[in-house]
């Protein structure tokens, strides 16, 4: 761990350890119980609720105070504005972007984040979409010859999910966006999600902090009003891949319309053969291409343990 901590820029994050985060917290609880943490879970996450009391609740709360200050800048920009008869909208929702690989936690984050968020008086409107939605449908990454690159940074639809988020920032009543299904591993053809002029958008995915491509002047992180990084060693979200997928082989992939149901009655060491190939040939090899090289353009930085723990947040100073 100490390794990661020192390949971020040490002039650029504040180092703050678990015990000193949640100190944060003292006297705020929980708003949200067991039942309900547990629901918001994906397979092979651990949560409880000590962890969300000590590093979550803190979070959402330092989330809260960005969003307040970004209205209260808009407001004043647009009061200087008026002076000039410059029309504008009457607010922008605020937009935070959380990145990781597969298998850290980071869809669970994004969801526990959007009900904590929600509790605030000041941000009661809360939407989550993730960039599953734009990728390019099955059809066309296999005509494209890049189906085993699902997920890399050429798999999305790029100028499609840059002007969903951009017509949001802008303040438009309603966007759409398309509907992606785990199950059938496609997104659903006529199945659309609406998105309507939220106090906080939420948007997770692999590859969010990306840079623009070449010849791009905007990134979709330029529209991130804050940013997460979900971070952890490589052979830990490696281990976590692995116990996820024996897992959704025994439930998920027994469903026959899954994608990945010719998975299902695979024998231990078959499954976990064909799980390790996976890995090393798609998720892995996108961690350490794409998605980990992005990890200090994050504003905030969530360091996990081995056992999925939160041990240090890292927040970037400039």
């Amino acid at each position: 761990m100490e390794e990661r901590v020192s390949d971020l820029r040490p002039t650029v994050f504040q180092r703050i350890d678990r015990d000193e985060w949640a100190a944060l917290a003292a006297g705020m609880g929980s708003p949200l119980t067991q039942a309900e943490i547990a629901a918001l879970r994906g397979t092979g996450d651990e949560l409880d609720i000590n962890e969300v009391e000590q590093v979550y609740i803190p979070l959402s709360r330092l989330l809260s105070l960005y969003a307040a200050d970004a209205r209260r800048l808009y407001r004043d920009t647009q009061d200087f504005l008026d002076g000039a008869g410059i029309d504008r909208p009457a607010a922008t929702p605020f937009i935070i972007g959380i990145a990781g690989s597969v298998a850290v936690g980071k869809s669970t984050i994004a969801r526990l984040l959007r009900e904590l968020l929600s509790r605030w008086a000041s941000t009661p409107r809360v939407e989550l979409v993730t960039t599953d939605g734009f990728l390019y449908p099955n059809a066309e990454l296999a005509r494209r010859g890049i189906m085993e690159r699902k997920g890399f940074p050429e798999s999305y639809d790029r100028r499609a999910l840059l002007d969903f988020v951009a017509r949001i920032k802008s303040g438009e009543r309603e966007v759409r966006a398309p509907l992606y299904s785990h199950l059938v591993y496609d997104i659903v053809p006529g199945e659309e999600v609406v998105v309507r002029r939220p106090d906080v958008l939420i948007v997770e995915g692999l590859n969010v902090l990306q840079p623009a491509p070449h010849g791009q002047a905007l990134a979709l992180s330029d529209l991130f009003d804050f940013s997460v990084y979900i971070d952890a060693d490589e052979e830990d979200i490696k281990s976590w891949y692995l116990n996820r997928w024996f897992k959704l082989q025994k439930g998920a992939f027994a469903d026959p319309s899954s994608y990945f149901h010719r998975y299902a009655s695979l024998d231990p060491e078959a499954a976990r053969t064909t799980a390790l190939g996976i890995w090393e040939r798609i998720n892995g090899l996108n961690l350490v291409e794409n998605i980990l090289p992005t990890r200090d353009r994050a504003r905030l930085v969530l360091q996990k343990a081995a056992n999925h723990s939160v041990e240090r947040v890292l927040l970037r100073l400039v």
